[in-house]
């Protein structure tokens, strides 16, 4: 299959005899490596190459049959495998297809979804999906629940659509995957079908409530894969970018840093050490075209975790995690090439290796940064497989700073024990870190102990934390140091199937999170820190796949010292207790207009606040796609009275699968700013990358003379930069 030669017609070839109930296998058919596929799907072999057909639901009814006809083939040649998904419809005029941009969120539209675990281990998988206009999507998944959407695999599809249905054909190059080279292998194998107008969710293999798609353990296999090898075991992706920088000023109009113009190269490189082991290289490294971060609001005394977008550190990245993302994490990537602030701190070199030996799993990085930074940071990683999905594993992790600041260092232990009992399922997890630092002393502490009962009638949890006042790892995350933590909740989902609602969600025992210093007692509400309560007496999904929530809310906030909330005003020491109330409703997204609003009200340190939350997305025919979201938080307190607004503008135009252009506004005033982010994204082939981006800000604040959107201000950027970035792969 040639990848300017993907040629768009209906399949109709892929008609076949039912396949028997419960087949729990595919063969994947032989062709030879000359035949190239065009699309047109005529070729002999796929007349005669073995089918499955036999799709049940998830959703809404568990285990009826779907509703709509979904029938895959797979092939392989030397290169490559080929699986082809012909979705038969009923009502083809309402299938949904409004994304085209690659990695779009394509559920809001009809999708399908193929799952290929190389190692056949039942325990890490890629993803790969495709909607009826050819979106390209994939993931890569690990684990129980680590679903990493950010990793980019090079792969191939091509889809069309006639009166009786659509067509998806994949082609996944071997070099995408990674699995145990030899004669005959196995591959774990499910494919998902959804459809939007029904909120259907039909599936292959394990299509139990209990289950899903990423239940590794009850998806189906492919067979009949002959000898594999991975081939090409070197990938280099060079770029060049050039950059010119604005003249920064402050808000005032004063400069304080000149502008510049200047140019830059590196490469990156992905070497095959074995078939299951891989390293990436990175030398000189640029990310100018990463997305800018979004603003929030943030009125806690505690930083907001932001995630990682930098394309180096997120293939295979659920291999480096230890700890409980967004509240303690042994390895935060972000900590590596960027400050506090979020900017970049350059990255001289760096490298990883990652993968399988036998049962166990190995992640090494290390990574130089220069300019004022100059340090060094390393983390190794390993985990041991136990019985069918478990785990134990170890992380240590180290900075080395300059200037004679000495060595951090942080290391722990974990262990996951997903089990599945009297068909339901239960997850006991357990970690312990320490952590050392120059002029701490001792190796202060920090561990959680939980347990998940994830089920469709029932979904409960529950976890006690202790963390140290002086455990910080070097390179990771600590949201609240010093504390003891307990969280967890017990929602009871029954099905009417009534007044056009799915499942219902109520939260009669409530949810909660609270929080002690690590001197007092969680027994006791006296030594308190922090605590939250919901109540949820009415919430669910409808059919239409609406969601609703009416929540009650009870809050504490014990603050030692007074802090600063908003820009002006200050939340003196005290113990304050609240209770707020809230609505939520959200439209399914799969419709050409959504909206979603979202309302908490009541008292607030000893006041009162309101906030509102309002989005709106327009999804025009598969191009156009035009978001907004207001975020808005009015508070009248005893120390003063603000509003908080951030207000967030998407336009989206998608030219055709491989080429998009994006423009995001932001507004908050809190910070007096307006950012600007506008990226175009062509990609020519697969694994080539032509990007051009511009980001600038200017100032809000009133009383300056070159406030936005006067055109003055356009003389007066807070920054600004315009960045041209182009990526070639080679495979030497």
């Amino acid at each position: 299959m040639t990848k300017t030669g993907l040629t768009l017609v209906a399949a109709s070839c892929l008609v076949t005899m039912p396949a028997l109930a419960q087949r729990t296998t595919i063969r994947a058919t032989a062709i030879p490596t000359a035949v190239t596929l065009d699309g047109k799907l005529d070729e002999p072999f796929w007349a005669t190459a073995d089918s499955i057909d036999d799709f049940r639901q998830r959703e809404p009814i568990e285990g009826s049959p779907a509703t709509e006809r979904t029938v895959v083939k797979v092939a392989r040649d030397g290169e490559a495998l080929y699986i082809v998904v012909r979705c038969y419809e009923s009502h083809m005029r309402r299938v949904r297809a409004s994304q085209l941009r690659r990695d779009a969120d394509l559920s809001t539209d009809d999708n399908v979804r193929i799952l290929i675990d190389g190692f056949n281990d039942r325990r890490s998988a890629f993803v790969f999906a495709t909607n009826p206009s050819g979106a390209q999507w994939d993931a890569q998944f690990s684990g129980v629940d680590d679903l990493n959407e950010n990793w980019n695999g090079i792969w191939d599809v091509a889809v069309s659509r006639d009166s009786a249905g659509w067509t998806a054909e994949f082609r996944i190059p071997l070099l995408a995957l990674r699995f145990h080279a030899g004669p005959n292998p196995e591959f774990g194998f499910n494919v998902r079908r959804f459809i939007r107008r029904k909120n259907e969710e039909d599936l292959w293999r394990s299509y139990g409530r209990t289950q899903g798609f990423y239940r590794l353990n009850y998806a189906g296999t492919i067979t009949d894969l002959g000898g594999l090898r991975r081939p090409r075991n070197l990938e280099l992706y060079p770029y060049a970018l050039g950059r010119g920088v604005e003249t920064e000023h402050d808000s005032v109009g004063r400069e304080t840093r000149a502008g510049y113009l200047n140019g830059k190269a590196g490469v990156d490189a992905k070497l095959g050490i074995t078939p299951t082991l891989t390293a990436d290289v990175t030398v000189n490294t640029d990310f100018a075209q990463v997305e800018a971060d979004q603003q929030v609001i943030n009125l806690t005394r505690f930083p907001f975790f932001f995630p990682e977008k930098r394309e180096f550190f997120l293939e295979s990245s659920g291999q480096f995690d230890l700890g409980t993302p967004g509240r303690v994490q042994l390895f935060y990537s972000r900590r590596v090439g960027l400050d506090t602030s979020g900017a970049p701190v350059p990255i001289v070199a760096g490298g990883r290796i990652y993968g399988r030996l036998g049962r166990w799993k190995l992640g090494l990085l290390d990574a130089h940064t220069g300019g004022a930074e100059n340090a060094n940071d390393a983390v190794v990683r390993v985990q041991h497989d136990l019985f069918e999905r478990s785990y134990i594993g170890a992380i240590g992790t180290l900075h080395a700073g300059s200037r004679g600041q000495g060595v951090e260092r942080a290391g722990g232990l974990d262990i996951d024990l997903p089990l599945v009992v009297r068909g339901a399922n239960l997850e006991p997890k357990l970690w312990i870190a320490g952590s050392q630092t120059p002029g701490v002393p001792g190796t202060p502490m920090a561990w959680r102990i939980s347990t998940d009962n994830p089920n469709d009638l029932f979904d409960n949890f529950v976890s006690l934390y202790r963390i140290a006042a002086g455990f910080a790892p070097p390179i990771g995350f600590v949201r609240r140091p010093g504390i003891w933590e307990t969280t967890g909740h017990s929602n009871f989902m029954p099905r009417p199937h009534t007044l056009g609602i799915r499942q219902l969600d109520f939260k009669i025992l409530p949810e909660w999170d609270i929080i002690a210093n690590e001197s007092g007692s969680l027994g006791r509400s006296r030594d308190w820190q922090t605590a939250w309560f919901e109540w949820r007496p009415l919430g669910g999904d409808r059919d239409n796949g609406d969601r609703f929530e009416v929540n009650f809310q009870r809050w504490l906030d014990a603050p030692s010292d007074t802090f600063s909330i908003f820009r002006g005003v200050k939340i003196p020491a005290g113990r304050y207790w609240w209770s707020r109330y809230e609505l939520q409703y959200f439209m399914n997204g799969g419709r050409p207009l959504s909206f979603g609003a979202f309302a908490n009200w009541g008292p607030f340190y000893g006041g009162h606040s309101t906030d509102l939350e309002l989005s709106a997305a327009w999804r025009g025919g598969g191009h156009v796609i035009v978001s907004t979201d207001l975020v808005r938080t009015t508070a009248y307190l005893p120390g003063g009275s603000f509003t908080a607004v951030l207000f967030a503008n998407r336009l989206e135009y998608d030219f055709d699968p491989r080429t998009s252009l994006l423009a995001f506004v932001q507004y908050g005033n809190e910070n007096k700013r307006v950012d600007f982010n506008v990226r175009f994204h062509w990609i020519p082939v697969i694994g080539d990358d032509v990007f051009v981006v511009w980001n600038s800000g200017y100032t809000t604040e009133p009383l300056s003379q070159f406030r936005f959107p006067d055109t003055r201000a356009l003389s007066r950027p807070l920054n600004g930069a315009f960045v041209v970035k182009v990526v070639h792969r080679l495979t030497p």
